[in-house]
């Protein structure tokens, strides 16, 4: 896949993936974005049993920013708010 298929852009972390997020979120606070969720997708895998590589998303935004666009056009609410998605590639 090359680094911006589908819309997609592709950074690569020289730390793990909880070290990564949690750059992330930092980063994010210091220009005061609001984080919504953060989801342990590898960690609920293994409270399910299940095993997979590291992976967690970010969910974050800025309502005053989100909210107007959103009013002109609901349909904008599929692509907001963003997302930010860490994983641990096969090949580390």
């Amino acid at each position: 896949m090359s680094p911006t298929e589908s819309g997609i852009v592709r950074i690569a972390s020289q730390h793990s993936v909880a070290a990564t997020v949690e750059r992330l979120e930092a980063a994010l606070r210091e220009r005061a974005i609001l984080i919504f969720a953060r989801i342990d997708f590898s960690g609920d895998a293994g409270r399910a049993g299940l095993t997979m590589r590291p992976e967690q998303l970010l969910i974050f935004g800025n309502p005053k920013g989100g909210t107007p666009l959103m009013q002109a056009a609901p349909s904008v609410g599929l692509d907001l708010p963003l997302k930010a998605l860490v994983w641990e590639d096969a090949d580390a």
